[in-house]
């Protein structure tokens, strides 16, 4: 997938990865829509919970913890038991964590609802995983476009779900729940069905590319890898994905915070967090293409170019114009979609077989870990040096570290 390929090379998905395509895509548009509920509300939970500025990163920094201990305990299942007893595992496990959430809160019980969090993070773990499922059905030509419509299928999902607050939090107010308990009420119908869909699908997963067919003729096609190249092309891909992440979190995490501590309702901080989920996913079938024709690296190092200008904008935006921050977190969720699918590109090939599910899923543990440190460190960050600067911080990092990592030479 990191190699250039002509547009249109390879031969199209026969018909049983196509269905198990569809199944991917189905799960995923539910999928997106419980996952979006802690991107929204979370860090405005845990600050009307703690009443704390400086704490509002911690539910954040729970759910992408619980997304590092599922990705590892995920991979590890996909590894033994196949792709569709782990995602259905996974998206399980996270409805499980939605409805624990809504009790948490509803009760006001500060330990379970934290408790809850953590098991959440398995719904993201799962979003995630499923696009190397994707990868894995289609042959070497087509893998950055599979991916990529995995990807784009949590669109839907991601963002309705952030403009659903309001309706969600009426509901729970009408049940009395308080009303950012809301969008978890949601997070727990879709986790649900989503596991449902991939447990009730008819043969929805072929034996893997990997070991028969399409995965196989690549390996023969381009011949034995040496270890040295393959641990490079792991580390490169991993690191790429895990910058990416660590700068998305923390800028992402305080934007909310930072709309509604300048008086700008919920309803404007769910409409700029829904178009950054959109530009997270909706670029996807779009950087699959780009990763297919030009190969992994490139991508991946114009990820560090669009990070740093959402960085930048997001931190000389005026607080009043809820229009330029929205436009500095589409460009941010633009920039780690292509860090994404560029990392993905380079960490799938230069994965072995017998245990690439494995080593994906240890990736997945290294974004989320990233994705929790930012979380937790960016409420500080804000209170400390204020919003502007962390945004500034972010992307000028982002740009030190990515492109730097994605060009340098593979070992022949």
């Amino acid at each position: 997938m990191t190699g250039t390929v002509p547009l249109g090379a390879g031969p199209a998905l026969s018909r049983a990865p196509r269905r198990a395509l569809t199944a991917l895509v189905v799960s995923q548009v539910l999928g997106g829509a419980g996952m979006a509920a802690g991107i929204t509300v979370g860090a405005l939970l845990a600050r009307d919970l703690f009443d704390s500025t400086s704490l509002s990163g911690l539910p954040v920094a729970l759910f992408t913890a619980g997304a590092a201990l599922g990705a590892a305990v995920l991979g590890r299942v996909c590894q033994r038991r196949g792709r569709r007893v782990g995602l259905a595992l996974g998206n399980g496990v996270a409805a499980a964590g939605s409805a624990a959430v809504v009790v948490g809160a509803a009760a006001r019980w500060p330990v379970l609802l934290l408790a809850a969090l953590l098991v959440y993070g398995a719904g993201t773990a799962t979003g995630l995983l499923a696009r190397y499922a994707g990868a894995e059905l289609a042959p070497p030509g087509r893998r950055g476009r599979a991916t990529g419509t995995v990807l784009f299928a949590m669109t839907l999902g991601a963002v309705a779900g952030p403009n659903l607050v309001g309706p969600t939090g009426a509901l729970a107010h009408a049940w009395g729940i308080p009303r950012l308990a809301g969008p978890f009420l949601l997070a727990a119908a879709a986790y649900t069905a989503a596991a449902l869909v991939l447990l009730a699908w008819p043969r929805p997963f072929p034996p893997s590319p990997a070991a028969d067919g399409p995965g196989a003729a690549e390996a023969s096609a381009i011949g034995p890898r040496r270890p040295a190249s393959g641990v490079f092309g792991v580390v490169t891909g991993a690191t790429v994905m895990i910058t990416a992440q660590l700068v998305m979190i923390a800028v992402m995490t305080m934007t909310p915070v930072h709309l509604t501590g300048h008086g700008h309702g919920t309803r404007a901080a769910g409409l700029v967090i829904s178009l950054h989920v959109g530009a997270m996913f909706l670029p996807s079938p779009l950087s699959g293409l780009l990763a297919d024709r030009a190969g992994g690296r490139p991508v991946a190092a114009a990820s560090g170019v669009v990070l740093l200008l959402a960085g930048l904008l997001a931190a000389l935006a005026p607080p009043a114009s809820v229009a330029l921050s929205a436009c500095a977190l589409v460009l941010l969720g633009a920039g780690w979609n292509l860090a994404l699918v560029g990392g993905t590109a380079l960490l799938t090939r230069a994965a072995p077989a017998e245990n690439r599910a494995t080593v994906q899923g240890l990736a997945d543990v290294g974004m989320s870990v990233a994705g929790a440190t930012g979380g937790m460190v960016s409420g500080l960050v804000v209170t400390g040096g204020g919003y502007p600067f962390l945004a500034a911080a972010a992307g000028v990092l982002a740009l030190a570290v990515i492109p730097a990592v994605a060009l340098r030479g593979t070992p022949p």
